[in-house]
């Protein structure tokens, strides 16, 4: 099985961005958690994290018949990209959307998920592990 994994924007930002709610690990620690868990699994998972709204639009493009489910937090896109969105539905490739908190549990208007539109399955506040489970339920293990 072979996994996109996308991190959107402020993705980058972890370990130094409100620590209160992400925590102190890096986005290097997020990336290593990532291929150590598939490893494990004996999934392959490619990491992409952008800023930019276009350029996960086209990693997702790209990933048309070339992988078996896509992994997304989309960070703030969530909350705002219906081109986000659109890509998922138009590759049709099972997605798992995850959030490292419980986006339910902050304020209004991060309660809104467009990818939630096209996802099998969301997964809020569980940190890093959401990953693994968002690996476990698109290879039939959850």
């Amino acid at each position: 099985m072979k996994l996109l994994v996308i991190n959107g924007v402020n993705l980058n930002m972890l370990g130094i961005r409100e620590k209160n709610l992400y925590g102190t690990q890096d986005y290097r620690a997020l990336v290593k958690f990532i291929r150590a868990e598939a490893k494990k699994r004996g999934v392959k998972a490619k990491c992409f994290q952008s800023n930019c709204e276009g350029r996960i639009v086209t990693e997702i493009q790209r990933a048309y018949r070339k992988f078996d489910g896509i992994i997304i937090n989309a960070g703030a896109y969530t909350h705002t990209s219906v081109a986000i969105l659109d890509a998922l539905k138009a590759v049709d490739i099972p997605a798992v959307e995850v959030h490292l908190t419980d986006i339910y549990a902050r304020e209004e208007f991060r309660h809104v998920s467009y990818i939630s539109l096209a996802a099998k399955k969301t997964i809020c506040g569980k940190g890093f592990a959401g990953y693994a489970e968002a690996m476990d339920f698109l290879s039939g293990k959850k």
